[in-house]
């Protein structure tokens, strides 16, 4: 502890030295008596754009919904490198999981929002829906089965604000937008550049990062026109394991012939949690550009559009060099299995803005596409023996989404406070997701049969077989390969007006047909504002949604392999993750997916006065037949199922061996999320000592399961849904989060403090009885920390930290702690790494 501490006062002590020495040195570049910057004040009176469809503009304190506005210093003032983590770190309601799961779930985090998975919030770009992953959470806990939208795909120095609102808009937006949306509107500076790069690394643990961004923009035509772009790189390589120990009693390599310990035994790294903490390598480049050209006084041309390339490496499986997998002739020494994906990503977007018949007419249309190629290397398939290749291509996954949109909107003066607003238009949308078989080697069983011999490898395996498939991954086999469409078309009309000059009445309506099996939908919301008095008012709303089932939910199949632990090691189960629509998957009940559908309520008071603006909201939010994974079906009667004679001829034609059990999605359960969201600022301007922009945001969150889906009759002691499948769902993330932040300007030095609380959360043992392997975390305080200075008018420098104090999740017990995984669990939201230093330049130009 007096080390730590030690260490901690050492680099708040640089910190202070060196803020000290850029304040002296730029002392020039601004006085302290000027005023601040006019987006120092409060955005109570920020113009919002997102749940006004046609509206005239709206600001933060006068919406019938709540809503955020964070603007780009905000986004930048922090040594993070993924808008995922960024925003995990401003919105209280948003939380990001260490380790939500195996599979690419570690490389490309899912995100839980209002507790929900990303899959309940709708995300857009300029207003227009953003395609989704092609990346499916198969494999992770929190927000299992997920496909979201990728934040980590938009560059952050390209976004200009981002909108987060607070509240349902399925019946203005469409499926998805069930807990909220988050528009990132993206940055229309006209002219000028600007340059910035940033380094850091973990106290401890290493995980380097170097971040560069360039963006710029010029105008375009005579009339006020303009294309803006932006880039950024980004590498960050994975830290040292957080993970705990293997005790020195437990054989990391086979006994020798005369029953003694392997004299490596006393040399050998010992921990052997390889994949735990920052496991990945990235590198990532995300690019943008944002344009408009004006014909007229009443037609705009726009364009915008994003690419991204992502490259990561990543340790999963850590597997003991006295497991029957780890080959001695290809790993003497045990190894590490190592995720490939490579992934390319891109959206383009244009339309124009005029007038039409009197009415204010927009149209679009908009292509997207992720296309991922999955490898695996440092690893191999041990039932091809000795001669098993060490790296493998395991697969494509792509998504694409096409959509276009034509949006109508005009206002009637009918004799009321201010006019009514009509807003109407019409949607189609295409989707397409694939699902590309791997090479052979990466899934076949070679019947490799490790030979009887006298070294201790074969004394142990001798005339055993192998795995077969990928240690740790699987490859996609041509059975499991499949590609899916579908078309939606879609209307809808919004109408809203204040009925005197204090209160306000917002009516939508939405209408929606699929051509699978999520069916048509009807959606409307009510929203509602009453200024009381001066700076106070109410409001609120009721809302119904839907979330169409994702096309990689409805098709997805796959052989994978999981472990449990024995003695320190990895044992391998192959499990068959089944598409709904599967005859396999029908035997145990399964039925193909549809829409989950949604009833909100919300409902809250505002009040501004001066510089101190305060919002109290509270929600209610049900979701009917939601899309969870079952459990993996491994009971007797499932076994009975998997080697019955029907269930041999299918994976018989399809080249695949037997199973031991079986997983797959199903509309399972009825849930109902409650919370409530604080959110209050407060500027404070003096004459010698700056200005304070305080901020205090609160969100607290419980979601119940009403109902879970019966069982078939053939399965009436099968658990579909279980103990750990309803805790992940509940429990999992933390129920409450409390931001605290102060940004302090004086001069030409700004300061950002930020200080969280994030609530206490449980990771729920695998038994489906005992409570036993059951850890709840408690509360923890992070504090994070960015200084910048002004050194000239182009010239800044930054230097700060996230994770200040080093501050780590509950340590977990020695029993769980002696098997070398992780000791302090898997789901903490700030990250199993500790402290994170890092300095900034940005250069304007």
């Amino acid at each position: 502890m007096v080390v730590i501490l030690s260490h901690q006062l050492k680099f708040t002590a640089s910190i202070v030295s060196l803020v000290v020495a850029l304040a002296t040195n730029a002392a020039f570049a601004a006085d302290a008596s000027d005023p601040a910057p006019d987006d120092a004040i409060a955005d109570g009176g920020a113009i919002v754009v997102t749940g006004v469809r046609g509206a005239r503009p709206r600001t933060v304190a006068d919406s019938p919904v709540p809503i955020d506005v964070i603007d780009t210093r905000e986004l930048q003032a922090t040594g993070r490198v993924g808008l995922k983590d960024i925003l995990g770190n401003i919105v209280p309601s948003l939380t990001v999981p260490a380790l939500g799961g195996g599979g690419t779930s570690s490389g490309a985090k899912p995100i839980s929002i209002r507790g929900l998975s990303g899959d309940y919030v709708l995300v857009l770009v300029n207003g227009k829906r953003r395609h989704t992953t092609s990346l499916i959470n198969n494999l992770s806990r929190v927000s299992g089965g997920s496909v979201p939208v990728d934040l980590d795909l938009l560059a952050a120095n390209a976004i200009g604000r981002v909108e987060v609102l607070r509240d349902g808009a399925a019946a203005q937006y469409g499926s998805d937008a069930i807990s909220g949306v988050i528009n990132f509107i993206l940055d229309a500076t006209p002219q000028g550049g600007e340059f910035a790069t940033t380094t850091g690394s973990h106290y401890e643990k290493g995980g380097e990062l170097i971040q560069q961004s360039v963006s710029y923009g010029t105008r375009l035509g005579p009339d006020g026109g303009f294309v803006r772009f932006a880039v950024e790189g980004k590498f960050h390589d994975r830290a040292d394991t957080s993970g705990a120990t293997v005790k020195d009693s437990i054989d990391l390599y086979p006994r020798l012939a005369d029953g003694s310990r392997d004299p490596r035994e006393a040399t050998i790294d010992r921990n052997r949690a390889g994949n735990y903490g920052r496991t990945n390598r990235d590198y990532i480049a995300n690019g943008s550009y944002n344009a408009e050209l004006p014909l007229s006084d009443a037609t705009m041309l726009y364009s915008f559009s994003t690419l991204s390339y992502r490259d990561i490496k990543d340790g999963r499986g850590q597997f003991n060099a006295n497991n029957i997998n780890s080959l001695p002739e290809l790993y003497p020494n045990g190894f590490l299995a190592k995720r490939r994906v490579w992934e390319t990503d891109f959206q383009i977007t244009s339309g124009i803005r005029t007038t039409l018949a009197g009415l204010d007419a927009d149209f679009s249309s908009s292509f997207g596409r992720d296309d991922v190629k999955l490898g695996a290397v440092n690893t191999l398939n041990p039932s091809l023996g000795p001669s098993s290749k060490t790296s493998f291509f395991m697969g494509k996954q792509i998504s694409s989404l096409w959509v276009n949109n034509a949006d109508f909107s005009r206002t009637f003066d009918l004799g009321l406070a201010e006019p009514l607003t009509l807003a109407f238009g019409v949607e189609h949308r295409w989707e397409r997701y694939q699902n590309k078989a791997g090479e052979p080697d990466s899934y076949r069983d070679g019947g490799y049969v490790v030979p009887v011999g006298t070294t201790p490898f074969q004394l142990a395996y001798g005339g055993q077989r192998p795995a077969a498939s990928l240690v740790s991954f699987t490859g996609t086999t041509p059975a499991d390969a499949f590609v899916l469409t579908r078309n939606n078309v879609a209307a809808y009309v919004d109408v809203g007006a204040n009925i005197t000059r204090g209160w306000f009445v917002g009516v939508a309506g939405r209408v929606e047909h699929y051509t699978d099996s999520s069916g048509d939908t009807v959606s409307g919301k009510f929203s509602t504002r009453y200024e009381i008095a001066p700076g106070f008012a109410i409001r609120g709303g009721v809302n119904t949604g839907f979330r169409a089932p994702s096309l990689a939910q409805q098709g997805f199949s796959t052989s994978q392999n999981t472990g449990v632990i024995v003695n320190g090691n990895i044992v391998p189960q192959l499990v068959k993750f089944l598409a709904p629509n599967d005859p396999i998957a029908g035997f145990f009940g399964a039925k193909p997916l549809t829409a989950e559908k949604s009833l909100n309520f919300t409902a809250g008071t505002t009040f501004e006065s001066g510089a101190f603006r305060l919002t109290v909201d509270g929600y209610q939010i049900r979701i009917d037949d939601r899309i969870v994974k079952t459990e993996i079906l491994n009971s007797a009667e499932a076994k009975a199922i998997l080697s019955s004679s029907a269930v041999t001829a299918i994976l018989a034609q399809r080249g695949v061996p037997g199973i031991s059990s079986a997983q797959f999605f199903i509309n399972g359960v009825d849930t109902r999320t409650r919370g409530i969201d604080v959110v209050s600022e407060y500027v404070l301007r003096t004459s010698g000592f700056g200005d304070f922009k305080l901020s205090a945001a609160y969100s607290y969150n419980k979601t119940k399961i009403l109902n879970v889906a019966a069982n078939p009759g053939n399965l009436t002691n099968t658990i579909l849904f279980g103990r750990q499948a309803r805790a992940d769902l509940t429990s999992a993330t933390p129920r409450d989060k409390l931001v605290l932040s102060n940004e302090w300007t004086i001069g030409p030095i700004r300061s950002l403090l930020r200080v969280t609380r994030f609530g206490k959360y449980t990771e729920t043992g695998t038994s489906q009885t005992s409570t036993a392997d059951d850890r709840t975390y408690s509360p923890k305080w992070v504090t994070d920390l960015d200084i910048s200075a002004q050194v000239t008018k182009t010239i800044n420098l930054a230097v700060g930290a996230n994770n200040l104090f080093d501050v780590y999740p509950d340590r977990i017990g020695v029993i769980q702690a002696a098997t070398g995984l992780g000791q302090y669990g898997s789901f903490a939201p700030f990250g199993l790494s500790g402290g994170f230093y890092y300095a900034r330049l940005g250069v304007k130009f």
